[in-house]
């Protein structure tokens, strides 16, 4: 059984909104003030802020402040929770390369390979 990955369901909850996915593109590049997220985006503050807010609160960002203005944060991304996330699209992985390796082998099996031969040379029936 795989293992449980309590902050799973948040993860893919906050990454399910496209502009906090390009947000998370855009972060993957270097940090970024919130008023340059909103720029890049033509998206008022406001607006912007609710999309970092969730991306914040569902751990996938932090903000720090920055030393010579309190009033601007900065955000940048975290990577425990893509970890997580990568450890269980893994799993997922290694679970359908089974199921795929065993179909391949059942397909190309000489057991399966005879019985399509002998279903080839019956004649068809007309109906």
């Amino acid at each position: 059984m795989p293992e449980p990955h309590p902050d799973l369901d948040a993860t893919l909850a906050a990454l399910a909104d496209p502009t906090r996915r390009q947000v998370i593109e855009r972060l993957i590049q270097r940090p970024h003030r919130a008023g340059e997220l909103a720029e890049a985006f033509e998206m008022s503050p406001p607006a912007m802020s609710r999309h970092l807010r969730v991306l914040r609160t569902h751990g996938l960002v932090e903000e720090d402040r920055v030393d010579d203005d309190a009033r601007v944060r900065l955000y940048r991304l975290r990577p425990e929770p893509f970890q997580d996330l990568k450890g269980w699209l893994q799993e997922v992985e290694r679970f359908w390369t089974g199921k795929l390796a065993a179909f391949k082998a059942h397909a190309e099996s000489p057991t399966r390979k005879s019985r399509s031969k002998s279903r080839s040379k019956r004649p068809r029936r007309r109906t």
